[in-house]
């Protein structure tokens, strides 16, 4: 059986009487809509971009069926922090990563391999 720590106790006793929330996986600090202030940030550029009009179509946190699932097996999605559409009429996939895991590593090589889809990070 796992002991926790005295710090881990204590998180959770603070989460759960409101006082102070949980850290997250990546230490980062979630804001109300987004994962991180990066993304925030990232997600504020590209709203300025957009009401200037440099940008349309602009789509926040936008799913893509990498491999389609069949019975028991789930389908492989990505999930891309935006999506818009550039003045030249091409679409493009922006994620906000501070830290690339080997997951998303593999989710960008079949999204440029089995969609052509290549993923822009900022």
């Amino acid at each position: 059986m796992r002991r926790e720590s005295k710090k881990d106790r204590e998180a959770w006793t603070a989460f759960f009487e409101g006082k102070s929330p949980v850290e997250n996986k990546f230490g980062n600090d979630r804001t109300k809509e987004f994962a991180s202030k990066y993304e925030a940030q990232v997600a504020a550029n590209l709203d300025a971009l957009y009401r200037a009009g440099k940008i349309k179509e602009l789509r926040f946190q936008v799913p893509l069926v990498l491999v389609e699932g069949s019975g028991k097996i789930r389908p492989i999605k990505y999930v891309a922090d935006f999506t818009y559409v550039d003045e030249k009429g091409v679409k493009h996939w922006v994620d906000a990563k501070g830290c690339k895991t080997p997951m998303y590593r593999l989710k960008r090589k079949l999204a440029i391999l089995l969609h052509g889809i290549e993923i822009e990070e900022v």
